[in-house]
């Protein structure tokens, strides 16, 4: 059964964000097993193609996602203007995965970028878009980075894109940058669980993700946390109870390691949060309670 075209653009959405979360929990990079393997909604969904260089899923009318290797098949080459120039496959220009990427720069529709510096280290740009084609040279040219995604969204209302999924990107490509200067202004720049004041360590750590519906980007669904205590958050190694109470995973507690884990992780037990002044930006306890259950659990 044939997807609508809202539905392709919902799961091209579902798919960057599933892959935001997994580069961010890997350190800025995956590997090719990870991609190949990749689980959308509970299904597997792979964001590269098992044996070429773009990935044309079947269920969508645009291609997905290109990989560009240093020393791949292919002349990929960057030219002087900073736009990649991406070979077209063997064959028809017209036909073949050659149309489905031509279809995806008609439309408009945002592309994952794979940049492979070494082997088996894929780095994605997910704000790619295919903006025009050699057809003497056999190069499509894709852009990368902010300034592309903010071009395709400037134009995005004179486009045949639903209205809905250009609010969507919108949302998540413009409300993280605000929802952590707010949580990191009402907590006066200092991390909630350890105090430590450098805003540059500091994250927005959402207690309800993001990705859930009640994971909104407001203050009362955040907290200032240092990154080794953003990272122990989400990764239940520390709870937060909703009497604002700071709990440390019982094996962890357990653990002899130096001291980091002694005095950044093991110590913060038992520790009180450091709460915003105004009561108004006091994290939710009804969103601490349920993250605490997952963590408990």
């Amino acid at each position: 059964m044939a997807l609508s075209s809202f539905e392709q653009d919902r799961l091209r959405l579902a798919a960057f964000a599933g892959l935001e979360r997994l580069i961010d929990s890997r350190g800025g990079f995956a590997t090719r097993d990870e991609l190949l393997n990749f689980e959308l909604e509970g299904k597997r969904f792979p964001l590269i193609d098992y044996s070429r260089g773009i990935r044309n899923p079947a269920e969508f009318d645009e291609t997905l996602s290109v990989v560009s290797a240093d020393n791949g098949p292919y002349s990929d080459h960057i030219g002087d203007d900073g736009i990649l120039r991406y070979s077209f496959r063997d064959g028809d220009p017209l036909g073949g995965d050659n149309r489905k990427l031509r279809a995806a720069m008609t439309a408009k529709k945002p592309i994952i970028l794979f940049q492979k510096p070494l082997p088996n280290v894929y780095v994605p740009v997910i704000s790619s878009f295919v903006i025009d084609e050699d057809l003497a040279n056999r190069f499509f040219l894709i852009a990368s980075g902010e300034e592309s995604w903010r071009s395709f969204a400037s134009g995005a209302t004179d486009q045949e894109i639903s209205k809905q999924y250009v609010a969507q990107i919108v949302q998540r490509r413009v409300h993280q940058p605000v929802f952590r200067a707010r949580v990191i202004l009402a907590y006066s720049r200092t991390c909630a669980v350890c105090r430590l004041n450098h805003p540059e360590l500091l994250d927005a750590a959402h207690i309800i993700p993001d990705r859930d519906a009640e994971g909104i980007a407001h203050v009362t669904n955040g907290l200032a946390l240092c990154k080794i205590h953003h990272a122990a958050f989400d990764n239940r190694i520390l709870g937060i109870s909703p009497d604002f109470v700071v709990h440390i995973d019982g094996d962890v507690l357990k653990e002899i390691d130096g001291p980091m884990l002694k005095h950044g992780i093991q110590e913060m037990d038992g520790v009180r949060l450091t709460l915003p002044r105004k009561q108004a930006d006091w994290p939710s306890r009804e969103a601490l309670a349920d993250r605490f259950d997952q963590f408990v659990s």
